[in-house]
């Protein structure tokens, strides 16, 4: 008789984490009449996505990480932005063998981002089978 039922006793931890979740109206006043208000986020562009893409795995595959040896479908990554991926990490070891590991990387995102612009993207063919040479 002096236990709590099971249902009573979890309620109010439910309950707060569904309000916390669900994001309660705040006691805030309402904003001023002309203000602007928050606008939602801007998709990122082809470029942005390509270079930011393209650059990380770049990066990761320069420094041999456990996921480096993924293939070009597994990092998400179309035709057009694995022949940058590839150009990048050849350039990158290229730097590395000179000037070191840091300028590696700073030279692949200046690389990347420049392909990547260059090519609006490189969104081209996604296909299995990337086109003869």
């Amino acid at each position: 008789m002096g236990t709590t039922p099971r249902t009573a006793r979890y309620a109010a931890p439910t309950l707060l984490a569904a309000l916390a979740l669900t994001g309660c109206p705040s006691s805030a006043p309402p904003s001023a009449a002309g203000s602007a208000s928050p606008s939602a986020p801007t998709p990122a562009s082809p470029v942005q996505v390509c270079t930011s893409l393209v650059s990380y795995w770049a990066k990761e595959t320069l420094l041999g990480t456990r996921w480096s040896g993924l293939d070009w479908e597994q990092k998400g990554l179309s035709n057009d932005q694995y022949a940058i991926h590839e150009d990048a990490v050849a350039a990158g070891r290229a730097q590395e063998r000179t000037s070191g590991r840091d300028k590696a990387l700073e030279l692949i995102d200046r690389f990347v981002a420049q392909r990547c612009a260059e090519q609006g993207g490189a969104t081209g063919s996604s296909e299995n089978q990337r086109p003869p040479l």
